[in-house]
């Protein structure tokens, strides 16, 4: 059963209960959807930059979806970076939706309507972040 009340954080704990390790199936799914963003990655010795990617993007919307406490300014940030690695923006905002549908996939009959809801705000949310940077 999952302690929190926020719909996000919630689908992220039931994860947690069915799934060890979300990173391989986020690179999958984000691989098959978008195959040249596979090229960003080295071939060798990339493991741990993924993990360490999804992990802090996790970190990022659970408090992006909460209390914002500063965390979620990773995203607002992580944009001009990712700029400069030469990431289209879109593919920088379909890693969140990715990391959506895997927990979407994982979850199965416990992705509740509320729980649909809050994604698809905070996708809109970051989609709206990553806009403001536009030139």
């Amino acid at each position: 059963m999952t302690s929190s009340s926020n719909p996000i954080e919630q689908s992220f704990e039931l994860a947690a209960e069915r799934c060890d390790d979300l990173t391989p199936l986020v690179y999958r799914r984000l691989f098959h959807r978008h195959p040249e963003a596979q090229a960003m990655f080295r071939t060798e010795g990339s493991e741990p930059v993924k993990g360490s990617m999804l992990s802090l993007t996790i970190e990022a919307i659970l408090d992006f979806a909460g209390e914002r406490t500063g965390h979620f300014r990773l995203i607002d940030c992580e944009v001009s970076s990712h700029d400069a690695y030469g990431t289209p923006r879109e593919l920088f905002v379909a890693f969140f939706a990715v990391i959506a549908d895997t927990l979407r996939e994982i979850l199965g009959e416990q992705w509740s309507d509320e729980i649909d809801a809050a994604w698809h705000k905070l996708l809109r949310d970051v989609a709206a972040v990553v806009a403001q940077h536009a030139e």
